[in-house]
């Protein structure tokens, strides 16, 4: 099994073996190849993640009203609406990042409270990233061509008996 991505070196059902691409959330396995309706996929993703961050906004507007009719005050409205703000960007910024890159789980189970309160933030990260590709989809493809290569390396035989080589004088 393969330490980083935690794909099995050798596939069932396959007789010349190697390592088996992640699949993604909502893709499958057809990010390898772009097939399966990669396309339709990518733009219902990107479709998806849009309506529900406008959705989300939507929510979150409500939420303001309710706010404002309490009559908390100013400061109470800034609060709320910064800490949204502030928690928006770091989601978007972390999010964005995992895209590139594993995250730590230490580090990710820190931050669970501050992404959820920034969800906006990363449903927009999810609908740019899926305009151009499969979110995740280039780290899954490093990680597996990274894989295919070190199973070709592991694999390959030598031509020859090296005991039969002529030796140079």
């Amino acid at each position: 099994m393969s330490d980083e991505t935690g794909t099995p070196d050798t596939p069932a059902g396959s007789p010349g073996g190697g390592p088996r691409p992640e699949p993604l959330r909502f893709f499958g396995t057809s990010w390898v190849d772009h097939d399966n309706g990669y396309a339709a996929r990518r733009a219902g993703v990107a479709a998806g993640s849009l309506a529900a961050a406008a959705a989300s906004c939507l929510v979150l507007r409500f939420a303001y009203e309710g706010i404002r009719i309490a009559d908390t005050g100013s400061f109470v409205t800034v609060l709320v609406i910064a800490m949204f703000a502030i928690c928006s960007a770091l989601a978007f910024r972390n999010t964005w990042e995992g895209f590139g890159k594993r995250h730590d789980p230490q580090r990710q189970a820190s931050l669970r409270g501050l992404l959820a309160i920034g969800f906006v933030g990363s449903l927009l990260a999810y609908f740019f990233r899926s305009l151009t590709e499969a979110p995740g989809e280039r780290l899954h493809r490093e990680e597996y061509e990274k894989a295919r290569e070190d199973h070709e390396r592991r694999t390959t035989r030598r031509t020859g008996n090296p005991s039969k080589r002529k030796r140079r004088r």
